[in-house]
C-alpha cells in the first residue's frame, strides 16, 4: 500500500463562509454516555473523522446496533442490545478516548474490561486521575497487562456521599467519573474539574437523559445519582478547534472568513489574540444571557505583530490550538513565545516548521519564535492531530510545494477539513486516499448497521 499524504501548494489569500463541524472531543464522550440509557438516541451534527469511525466500532464490539447518516451527519446508537463489558486492546490502542467507556459501563454493568489506551504521542496523559477517582468512589481495580478490570464494590450497598478534589482539571478523569456517578446511589462533588465547552456539553445531554447535575462556582461539579436514564436527542456543539484552524488560515494568507455557527463564547482567549496580532475579529450580533455569541468573521491584517501564549486549562488558551497559531506566530514581524503546560511532547512540531524555514528555538517546555517573511516548500511528518493542522497551515504559505504525512492524525481529528480549505481557495490534495485500517472500519460499519 502506497503512503498517503496531504499535498498543500502555496496558495491565495483563502476566503469564504464555512459551516463549523461538529466537536471531535465533544462527540466522542457523548457516543460513550449513550451507554448509560437502555434504548435508541440520536446525535445530529457529529462529524465523520476516524475518530468517531473508531469509537463507533468500539461500540459495535460491544453490541450496539448502529447507522451513521455519513451526508446528513445524523449517528443513531441503540444501546439495548450491549451485553459485553470488555473491549479489545486493537480498537483501544487506537485512540485514548476510548477509556471513556470504563465509567458508562460501570454504572450499567457494575464492571468493565478495558485495554490501556493509545493515541497520538503529545504526551504521558496517564489515566491515574481516572483511576485514583474511581478508587474515592468505591471501585475495586486490577490491572493485568493488557487490560485493566474494573468492579463496583459490592459490599457497599447504602448510598455514598463522595467529594473527590482532582489534582489536575483532566477533561478525560472529569467526563468519566461525571458519568458513573449519575447512576451511582448518593453525592458525588467533583472539585476542581473540568469546564470545557466539551464536558459542558457532555453535561447537557446527561440532564436530557435524566441526570441530576448542578454546575457550581470555583469548578465544582455536583451529581445525584438517579435509577435509570432514557435515550435522548442531541446536537453537538461546532468544533472550536476546526474553527481556531480555518480563521488561521485565513491570517496566514491575509484573506477573510466567516464561520457562521461557531461559537464565540468557547473561544474568547483564542479570539483576543488573534486580535493582539492585529487581526480583524467580529463576533455575534446583539447577544442576549439566554443566546450567546455565536459566528465568528475574521479579516487579516497584512502585517501581524508578535505575541506570547500560554496554554492551560479552559477558559485558558487551549493546547490544542497552539500548535496552527505557532505557524501564523512564525510568519508575524516580532519575537513570540509559546509555553506549553499540559502535555510535555507537545513541541514536536517545531522541528517540521524549521524545515520550512521557521527561526524556532526550544527550552524545555518554552519556545521562542523569531518571525521570517517567507516559508519554503518541503516533505514534513505530522506528528499529532494538532501538528497536522499547523502544518497544512504553513504549506499554504510556502513557496512551492509542501508534502505532508503520517496524515492519520488529521484524518482523525477532522471531519474533511481539506475540502473546507479547498473551498476558501486553498490549493490542497489528498494524495493515494486508499487507507486499509479506515476501510476496514466504514465497511464493518455498512454490513452491520441497522436502520
Amino acid at each position: 500500500m502506497s503512503e498517503r499524504f496531504l499535498l498543500v501548494k502555496q496558495s491565495q489569500p483563502l476566503q469564504g463562509f464555512v459551516e463549523v463541524t461538529g466537536a471531535k472531543n465533544a462527540v466522542l464522550v457523548i457516543i460513550a454516555s449513550l451507554l448509560l440509557a437502555e434504548g435508541k438516541s440520536t446525535l445530529y451534527n457529529v462529524p465523520n473523522s476516524a475518530d468517531v469511525r473508531c469509537f463507533i466500532a468500539l461500540m459495535m464490539e460491544l453490541g450496539a446496533l448502529v447507522h451513521f447518516d455519513i451526508k446528513q451527519k445524523i449517528l443513531t446508537i441503540d444501546t439495548s442490545t450491549v451485553n459485553k463489558i470488555e473491549v479489545s486492546p486493537e480498537i483501544m490502542n487506537m485512540m485514548r478516548a476510548s477509556i471513556l467507556v470504563m465509567g458508562p459501563l460501570l454504572a450499567r454493568f457494575g464492571k468493565a474490561r478495558v485495554a490501556l489506551p493509545g493515541g497520538c504521542l503529545i504526551g504521558a496523559r496517564p489515566i491515574n486521575y481516572h483511576l485514583q477517582g474511581f478508587r474515592r468512589l468505591n471501585i475495586l481495580l486490577e490491572e493485568n497487562q493488557p487490560y485493566l478490570f474494573a468492579s463496583t464494590n459490592t459490599s457497599t450497598s447504602a448510598p455514598q456521599h463522595e467529594r473527590i478534589a482532582l489534582e489536575y482539571p483532566s477533561v478525560g478523569a472529569t467526563e468519566n467519573l461525571l458519568m458513573y456517578a449519575t447512576l451511582k446511589p448518593g453525592e458525588t462533588v467533583i472539585v476542581n474539574a473540568a469546564i470545557e465547552p466539551e464536558v459542558l456539553d457532555l453535561i447537557d445531554i446527561l440532564k436530557k437523559m435524566g441526570a441530576s447535575i448542578s454546575c457550581e462556582p470555583g469548578q465544582v461539579i455536583r451529581i445525584v445519582g438517579v435509577n435509570h436514564l432514557k435515550p435522548v436527542e442531541h446536537t453537538i456543539i461546532p468544533d472550536r478547534l476546526e474553527a481556531g484552524g480555518l480563521l488561521l488560515a485565513a491570517c496566514v494568507t491575509k484573506g477573510s472568513v466567516h464561520l457562521p455557527n461557531a461559537r464565540a463564547d468557547h473561544m474568547d482567549i483564542f479570539l483576543e489574540k488573534l486580535r493582539e496580532m492585529g487581526h480583524e475579529v467580529y463576533t455575534g450580533t446583539n447577544p442576549t444571557p439566554t443566546h450567546p455569541l455565536q459566528g465568528v468573521s475574521l479579516t487579516a491584517c497584512q502585517n501581524p505583530r508578535g505575541i506570547n501564549i500560554k496554554t492551560g486549562p479552559y477558559p485558558g488558551f487551549p493546547t490544542d490550538l497552539q500548535a496552527p497559531i505557532m505557524t501564523a506566530m512564525a510568519l508575524s514581524k516580532d519575537v513570540s513565545t509559546v509555553e506549553e503546560t499540559v502535555f510535555e511532547n507537545r513541541l514536536m512540531h517545531v522541528k517540521e516548521l524549521t524545515k520550512l524555514g521557521a527561526q524556532i528555538t526550544v527550552e524545555g517546555q518554552k519556545a521562542t519564535i523569531r518571525g521570517v517573511e517567507k516559508f519554503y516548500g518541503t516533505e514534513l511528518i505530522a506528528t499529532d492531530i494538532r501538528a497536522s493542522c499547523g502544518l497544512v497551515l504553513a504549506g499554504l504559505v510556502a513557496s512551492g510545494e509542501t508534502k505532508i504525512g503520517n496524515i492519520h492524525h488529521w484524518e482523525r481529528g477532522y471531519d474533511k477539513l481539506e475540502e473546507k480549505l479547498r473551498f476558501m481557495g486553498a490549493q490542497i490534495s489528498l494524495i493515494n486516499p486508499d487507507d486499509e485500517p479506515t476501510r476496514q472500519i466504514e465497511e464493518s460499519l455498512l454490513s452491520k448497521r441497522v436502520a
